[in-house]
Protein backbone atom coordinates (compact mmCIF):
# COMPACT_ATOMS: atom_id res chain seq x y z
CA UNK A 1 0.00 0.00 0.00
CA UNK A 2 1.49 3.10 -0.96
CA UNK A 3 2.10 5.24 1.97
CA UNK A 4 0.23 8.52 1.19
CA UNK A 5 0.11 10.41 4.57
CA UNK A 6 3.96 10.00 5.32
CA UNK A 7 4.92 10.71 2.15
CA UNK A 8 2.94 14.20 2.35
CA UNK A 9 4.11 14.53 5.75
CA UNK A 10 7.87 13.95 5.06
CA UNK A 11 7.07 16.44 1.90
CA UNK A 12 5.33 19.14 4.14
CA UNK A 13 8.23 19.14 6.64
CA UNK A 14 11.52 19.18 3.80
CA UNK A 15 9.66 22.66 2.94
CA UNK A 16 8.68 23.78 6.34
CA UNK A 17 12.36 23.42 7.11
CA UNK A 18 13.30 25.33 4.49
CA UNK A 19 10.96 27.89 4.79
CA UNK A 20 10.17 27.34 1.38
CA UNK A 21 6.69 29.20 0.24
CA UNK A 22 6.20 29.11 -2.93
CA UNK A 23 6.80 27.27 -6.83
CA UNK A 24 8.94 26.42 -8.05
CA UNK A 25 9.90 24.03 -5.57
CA UNK A 26 14.25 23.96 -5.63
CA UNK A 27 15.05 20.27 -5.99
CA UNK A 28 18.68 20.36 -6.11
CA UNK A 29 18.63 22.36 -3.35
CA UNK A 30 16.89 20.00 -0.69
CA UNK A 31 18.81 17.38 -2.32
CA UNK A 32 22.14 18.37 -1.66
CA UNK A 33 20.93 19.52 1.97
CA UNK A 34 19.86 15.93 2.15
CA UNK A 35 23.24 14.93 0.98
CA UNK A 36 22.30 13.98 -2.51
CA UNK A 37 23.78 15.93 -5.91
CA UNK A 38 21.67 16.48 -8.86
CA UNK A 39 23.74 16.22 -12.13
CA UNK A 40 22.59 16.20 -15.88
CA UNK A 41 24.04 13.92 -18.49
CA UNK A 42 23.46 12.85 -21.53
CA UNK A 43 21.39 9.47 -22.14
CA UNK A 44 19.54 7.24 -23.83
CA UNK A 45 15.84 8.69 -24.22
CA UNK A 46 14.44 5.32 -22.48
CA UNK A 47 16.50 6.42 -19.49
CA UNK A 48 15.06 9.33 -17.49
CA UNK A 49 17.43 9.11 -14.16
CA UNK A 50 19.20 7.14 -11.75
CA UNK A 51 20.08 6.93 -8.08
CA UNK A 52 23.87 5.77 -6.97
CA UNK A 53 23.74 6.09 -3.29
CA UNK A 54 27.06 5.56 -1.41
CA UNK A 55 25.83 4.10 1.89
CA UNK A 56 29.27 5.16 3.74
CA UNK A 57 29.17 8.42 2.79
CA UNK A 58 25.54 8.82 3.07
CA UNK A 59 25.60 10.45 -0.12
CA UNK A 60 23.73 9.96 -3.19
CA UNK A 61 24.23 11.27 -7.04
CA UNK A 62 20.98 12.15 -8.85
CA UNK A 63 21.11 11.46 -12.50
CA UNK A 64 18.97 13.30 -14.50
CA UNK A 65 18.78 12.85 -18.52
CA UNK A 66 20.11 16.49 -19.76
CA UNK A 67 18.06 15.69 -23.09
CA UNK A 68 14.87 15.69 -21.52
CA UNK A 69 12.90 18.65 -21.57
CA UNK A 70 13.55 21.06 -17.95
CA UNK A 71 9.90 20.29 -16.75
CA UNK A 72 10.94 16.50 -17.19
CA UNK A 73 13.96 16.45 -15.68
CA UNK A 74 12.79 18.20 -12.75
CA UNK A 75 10.51 15.35 -11.91
CA UNK A 76 12.66 12.95 -12.43
CA UNK A 77 14.95 14.60 -9.91
CA UNK A 78 12.46 14.78 -7.41
CA UNK A 79 11.60 11.47 -7.98
CA UNK A 80 14.67 9.95 -7.50
CA UNK A 81 15.16 12.15 -4.20
CA UNK A 82 11.69 10.56 -3.23
CA UNK A 83 13.47 6.85 -4.06
CA UNK A 84 16.55 8.31 -2.01
CA UNK A 85 14.14 8.77 0.98
CA UNK A 86 11.56 6.32 1.33
CA UNK A 87 13.76 3.07 -0.52
CA UNK A 88 16.71 1.25 -0.19
CA UNK A 89 17.51 -1.01 -3.34
CA UNK A 90 19.75 -3.56 -1.89
CA UNK A 91 18.94 -6.15 -4.57
CA UNK A 92 19.86 -3.83 -7.46
CA UNK A 93 23.67 -3.57 -7.68
CA UNK A 94 25.79 -2.16 -10.25
CA UNK A 95 28.88 -2.63 -8.78
CA UNK A 96 30.07 -3.75 -4.73
CA UNK A 97 30.39 -0.06 -3.50
CA UNK A 98 26.89 1.14 -5.54
CA UNK A 99 23.43 0.77 -6.07
CA UNK A 100 21.40 2.22 -8.75
CA UNK A 101 17.55 2.49 -9.75
CA UNK A 102 17.15 3.14 -13.28
CA UNK A 103 13.57 4.78 -14.22
CA UNK A 104 12.31 3.28 -17.65
CA UNK A 105 9.23 3.21 -19.62
CA UNK A 106 7.80 0.37 -17.39
CA UNK A 107 8.86 2.32 -13.71
CA UNK A 108 6.99 5.19 -14.90
CA UNK A 109 3.91 4.22 -15.62
CA UNK A 110 3.80 3.05 -12.01
CA UNK A 111 3.80 -0.03 -12.28
CA UNK A 112 5.67 -0.84 -8.43
CA UNK A 113 4.52 0.23 -4.85
CA UNK A 114 8.41 2.02 -5.06
CA UNK A 115 7.84 3.78 -8.57
CA UNK A 116 4.06 4.76 -7.29
CA UNK A 117 5.60 6.16 -4.13
CA UNK A 118 8.41 7.81 -5.91
CA UNK A 119 6.09 9.57 -8.49
CA UNK A 120 4.00 10.46 -5.59
CA UNK A 121 6.66 12.22 -3.43
CA UNK A 122 7.93 13.90 -7.04
CA UNK A 123 3.97 15.67 -7.31
CA UNK A 124 3.74 16.15 -3.49
CA UNK A 125 7.22 17.76 -3.69
CA UNK A 126 6.85 20.15 -6.93
CA UNK A 127 2.97 20.86 -6.36
CA UNK A 128 2.21 20.95 -2.80
CA UNK A 129 -1.24 21.09 -2.44
CA UNK A 130 -1.05 23.83 -0.17
CA UNK A 131 0.31 26.13 -2.96
CA UNK A 132 -1.73 24.95 -5.13
CA UNK A 133 -5.54 25.93 -3.08
CA UNK A 134 -3.78 29.15 -2.82
CA UNK A 135 -3.12 29.37 -6.70
CA UNK A 136 -5.99 28.28 -7.48
CA UNK A 137 -9.06 29.21 -4.69
CA UNK A 138 -10.98 31.52 -6.71
CA UNK A 139 -12.00 28.83 -9.15
CA UNK A 140 -14.67 26.18 -8.19
CA UNK A 141 -13.72 23.81 -10.36
CA UNK A 142 -11.38 23.30 -13.54
CA UNK A 143 -12.17 21.30 -16.47
CA UNK A 144 -9.69 19.99 -18.95
CA UNK A 145 -11.22 22.85 -21.21
CA UNK A 146 -9.46 25.15 -18.83
CA UNK A 147 -5.92 24.45 -20.83
CA UNK A 148 -4.57 27.90 -20.18
CA UNK A 149 -4.99 28.11 -16.35
CA UNK A 150 -3.41 24.06 -16.51
CA UNK A 151 -0.40 25.80 -18.29
CA UNK A 152 0.24 28.58 -16.83
CA UNK A 153 0.38 26.57 -13.35
CA UNK A 154 2.53 24.34 -14.83
CA UNK A 155 4.77 27.09 -15.93
CA UNK A 156 4.94 28.23 -12.34
CA UNK A 157 5.33 24.95 -10.92
CA UNK A 158 7.93 24.15 -13.49
CA UNK A 159 5.91 20.61 -14.18
CA UNK A 160 4.62 19.73 -17.28
CA UNK A 161 0.88 20.28 -18.47
CA UNK A 162 0.37 16.60 -17.90
CA UNK A 163 1.89 16.32 -14.50
CA UNK A 164 0.25 19.24 -13.43
CA UNK A 165 -3.29 17.95 -15.00
CA UNK A 166 -3.07 14.74 -12.82
CA UNK A 167 -1.87 16.28 -9.79
CA UNK A 168 -5.47 18.70 -10.04
CA UNK A 169 -7.02 15.94 -10.58
CA UNK A 170 -5.36 13.55 -7.74
CA UNK A 171 -6.35 16.89 -5.40
CA UNK A 172 -9.99 17.09 -6.78
CA UNK A 173 -9.86 20.05 -8.42
CA UNK A 174 -10.66 18.73 -11.68
CA UNK A 175 -13.39 16.88 -13.14
CA UNK A 176 -14.27 15.07 -16.69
Amino acid sequence: MIRRKQIRMMVEKLLTERGIREAPIPVADIARSLGAIVCSQSAEDELSGFLYRDKKSASAIIGVNERHHPNRRNFTAAHELGHYLLHDFDDVHVDRQSKIWLRDKASSQGVSLEEMEANLFAAELLMPEHLIKKDIEHQRELSHSDEDMISELAQEYEVSEHAMTIRLAYLGYMHH
